[in-house]
């Protein structure tokens, strides 16, 4: 077991997960994810075997049919599988935070209806915010939902939907001003749907288009596509949590589970590169040595090291903190902040190790120096989670009088 990035007081059950889930990352993704991200082909093989070891149901209660972990476990797991290949980070972690939308938010029939089968990966989870024109301004959002009869009828579009494809129930955030008088707030007046589909694509319901994947410079394999809604209808027992106008609130908790896994992400990408980079110095000889035996490479080693440290440390904390019931927003905003412009940085400097060989194909780095910019924009850009966190600090620290 590598000396960096390591996590105390884990319990047995935590740690036994762990060592199953790195061992399958090293047996079953590291080896094969290069060439299936070269073909942007998605990894059924590898989805199949975390449905058997029932990482699906990793942070779903018990009494669900899931394993009842906490965050810490699954930002653990994600760190691990991270490391292996980001897109399968991916595939779990929209699952993941719709389940913990259904599991805090959801009313019995939902949660009964529902996470058994996301428990076995059965039903398969994506959500949905963005839109053509807005990203982190979710405020701005269009789409609308309109009451008739018993039912919503639902138009927009949606974007940068992550699983549009392969999954078969979304989270959809809407405006819907029903029992909204005008000149609400606009986070007031927000509703959550969710919305049962067909996987694949195209017409995947009557009023649901899901076009085809967006082509992207990284994050291969896994299925980002955009979300037409043109007169879907919808029942009213699929508003999640059976109340409209609350549907800003159940998606900002569920991103910040979201935040706390990009930050996970971050540190298991950085691992990698690290991995990668302190390998890669002890074979290439220049000038009659190792190049690890260059001052100049050493010092790249340990500022490397150092990041991955302090990110997989400020990870933990923001997922010890919501495990614990306290508010995370700042730990959460920071951990993704810092692992993500940390995990560029590091991939950046092992690249830069591999000096010729980092841009070709067949070394792995060039594929993580793709995938490292995805987690600087991913759940809200740098810039909206600082904008976060100095908002929190200056609530923390308010001068008095």
């Amino acid at each position: 077991m590598a000396r960096l990035a390591q996590t105390a007081g884990l319990t047995d059950v935590q740690q036994e997960i762990l060592k199953t889930v790195r061992e399958f990352v090293d047996k079953e993704i590291i080896p094969v994810a290069t060439e299936l991200e070269h073909r942007d082909e998605y990894p059924q093989a590898i989805v199949d075997g975390l449905k058997e070891l029932g990482l699906f149901g990793l942070m779903i209660p018990e009494e669900y049919g899931g394993l009842g972990e906490s965050l810490l476990t699954y930002a653990l797991c994600v760190e691990e599988i991270a490391r292996g290949w980001m897109s399968v980070s991916g595939i779990i972690n929209t699952h993941f935070i719709v389940a913990y939308m259904l599991k805090q938010h959801g009313t019995q029939e939902q949660k009964d209806h529902f996470l058994p089968r996301m428990a076995l990966g059965e039903v398969r989870g994506a959500f949905s915010m963005s839109e053509p024109a807005l990203g982190s301004d979710v405020s701005a959002i269009t789409s609308k939902a309109v009451k008739d009869g018993d039912e919503y009828v639902l138009n927009g579009q949606k974007m940068w939907l992550t699983n549009g494809g392969s999954s078969t129930l979304v989270a959809v955030l809407v405006r819907s001003d029903e029992g909204h008088p005008e000149g609400t707030a606009p986070h007031k007046s927000m509703t959550t749907f969710l919305v049962e589909k067909e996987p694949g694509f195209g017409e995947v319901r009557p009023g649901l288009t899901i076009p085809g994947k967006i082509d992207k410079m990284g994050y291969k394999g896994v299925d980002t596509t955009e979300l037409i809604m043109d007169g879907l209808r919808i029942p009213a027992n699929r508003v999640l949590g059976g109340v409209t106008g609350r549907g800003f609130y159940q998606m900002m908790d569920g991103v910040e589970v979201g935040r706390v896994n990009v930050a996970a992400r971050g540190c298991g990408v950085a691992q990698r590169a690290f991995e990668l980079g302190v390998s890669y110095a002890q074979q290439r000889h220049t000038f009659g040595k190792p190049i690890a035996q260059h001052q100049a490479i050493q010092f790249k080693l340990a500022e490397m090291a150092t990041k991955v440290e302090a990110a997989h440390a400020m990870m933990v904390n923001a997922a010890r903190k919501k495990d614990s019931g306290e508010r995370n927003d700042l730990e959460a905003g920071m951990a993704k902040y810092l692992a993500s412009e940390y995990c560029k940085e590091v991939v950046e400097d092992a690249f830069r190790i591999h000096g010729g060989y980092g841009f070709s194909k067949e070394y792995e780095i060039e594929r993580l120096y793709r995938e490292a910019p995805m987690l600087l924009i991913g759940e809200g850009t740098a810039e909206i989670q600082k904008m976060i966190i100095g908002r929190r600090l200056l609530e923390e620290y308010r001068i008095q009088g």
